[in-house]
This record gives C-alpha cells, structure tokens and sequence, in this order.
C-alpha cells in the first residue's frame, strides 16, 4: 500500500528519488575529501608559469577543449595509446579544468614535450603539413597577435585566491614576462608542460 502511494505521487516519488541519489552521491564523493592521494599535489606539480597560464587562456578561447580531451581514463586501451592514466594530485591547481569529452581529436594529458616546438608551430600554422589527414582547423593569426600582459597579474591573483601558490615576486613580474610575445610562443608552452610532473607518465 505505503509502495503503491509512493508511484501513484510523482511529487513524491521525485523527491524520495532526489535523497537516495543525494545519500549515494555524498557516499561516493565525502571520503575523497579525506584521501592524500585526493587533496595534496603529486611531487613536482607547480603552478603555470605567466606565460603558460596565457596560454592555457588561448587554448579554452580558441575552443581547443571542443575537441581535445585531457583526461585518460584508466584502461588499458587509453594507457597504451595516451601515457599514464590521470591522477587528481595533477589537477589540483586547474581552475576551471579543461578534462573534456570529446575527441574529435586525440587527448593532450600527456602531449607535453612529445613534440619538438617547431612541429606544434608547423601543426598549428596548417595541420596537414605535418598530419595529412588531419580535420582541425589552422590557427594562422596566433602568429601575427601578440600578447600585452594587462590582465596577467589580475589572472593570477585571482588564482592565488582559489589556492594556487603563486608568489608575489612572480605575479609582479607577470606582466614583463608575457608582454609582446606572440600568442603562439604562449600556447606552445602550456602544451608542452601538459602530463610531465607525473613520474614514468609518458
């Protein structure tokens, strides 16, 4: 009877169904908050660098997580192709992450010095010079802008807030370090630091 009431009122039922999922969500996700592995960076992880970070603004703006994952899952299909699966000690200073879900192309966790500067420079400016079946589009004009660092320091702070430890010295000197180098010396750093804090990952 009690089981038959609870059918018959979708009010009801959608809210009982609303706590099970509540309860088994916190059961899942509230111990993860109390594990090392979970809540501390792997050995080496730094932030990115001034430069590295404007980079990583090209790459969301420029829609690159569109079609790029960074997020190997831990199977052997995807280790063997991509490096070592992810582990959360490495995202602890993304904000917001860039994991994606789609790959249109391949994942770039593990892309970092995998390529020399030269080809990703070559790859960007006509991805079929180097990948001739390759479908992504060309990126020309990150060759011709130039970055001016305004809002770097403001970045950083900003970062600093959420927990990343940036130091003041090297948000003072933010600005300096990026302003006038073209956007594509920026986006070549953040791919090659990507997947190369994770011992034996690659």
């Amino acid at each position: 009877m009690k089981h038959e009431l609870v059918e018959r009122n979708t009010g009801l039922l959608g809210a009982l169904i609303l706590v099970a999922i509540s309860f088994g969500g916190l059961a899942e996700i509230v111990p993860l908050f109390f594990q090392k592995d979970t809540t501390e960076p792997v050995e080496g992880l730094r932030p990115l660098t001034a430069l590295e970070l404007e980079g990583r603004d090209i790459y969301r703006r420029e829609g690159c997580v569109g079609c790029h994952s960074q997020m190997i899952r831990p199977f052997r299909a995807e280790t063997e192709r991509y490096g070592h699966y992810n582990v959360a000690g490495e995202g602890l200073y993304e904000h917001n992450f860039l994991w994606g879900s789609k790959r249109t192309g391949p994942d770039l966790a593990r892309v970092g010095g995998r390529y020399t500067d030269e080809w990703h420079r070559r790859h960007m400016y006509d991805p079929r010079d180097v990948v001739p079946e390759s479908i992504m589009p060309a990126y020309p004009w990150l060759f011709e802008r130039t970055l001016d660092g305004r809002a770097t320091p403001a970045k950083m702070r900003a970062l600093k807030r959420l927990g990343v430890p940036y130091a003041e010295e090297e948000i003072a000197a933010a600005r300096g370090e990026v302003e006038g180098v073209p956007e594509i010396d920026a986006l070549i750093a953040y791919l090659q630091q990507l997947g190369t804090v994770l011992e034996g990952a690659r």
